[in-house]
């Protein structure tokens, strides 16, 4: 089994649309048993609260259930549990690459490296933007985990 890590700030907004879309893909094409999905955040601010209402709001206006998704932040295990470890942005990355083992740097990357066509490197943080904030980071987002899951299909 494949395990994909979505790694965020808060682990409300960014990480949790990730888990969210990429796991609504993997059941659509049958893949939810052969690929494990899970988010979480590099701070603590949010432990056990939902995704944030206009993150899940805007995800439902197409189609994902983030409701059942509840904040954590990254355990030292998951660097040993994920195949996949994707930050949201530069500032994540470095986080995760600061707590990790040198020995699991390889599989830390940026999520947007799989979507190379949108022209940036990471996924905005739409806390504090408007509705559009939340719409574009699910456009990237969609865009990312289509990217993701076929590199994901031709490595196995």
């Amino acid at each position: 089994m494949v395990k994909v890590l979505f790694v965020c700030l808060g682990n409300i907004c960014r990480s949790p649309t990730a888990d969210g879309v990429f796991s609504k893909l993997l059941a659509d094409q049958g893949l939810a048993e052969h690929i494990a999905v899970d988010s979480c955040g590099t701070s603590d601010w949010h432990i056990g609260k939902a995704p944030d209402q206009r993150t899940q709001a805007t995800a439902r206006k197409r189609g994902y259930d983030l409701s059942v998704l509840r904040a954590r932040t990254v355990h030292m295990t998951d660097f040993e549990q994920f195949d996949h470890i994707l930050a949201m942005d530069e500032n994540n990355l470095r986080d995760l690459l600061d707590m990790a083992p040198l020995h699991q740097h390889g599989k830390i990357r940026l999520f947007l490296g799989y979507a190379p066509a949108s022209g940036i490197t990471a996924v905005p943080d739409p806390f504090y933007d408007g509705d559009d904030g939340f719409e574009h980071v699910l456009d990237l987002v969609e865009e990312a985990c289509d990217g993701l899951l076929e590199v994901i299909k031709e490595n196995a």
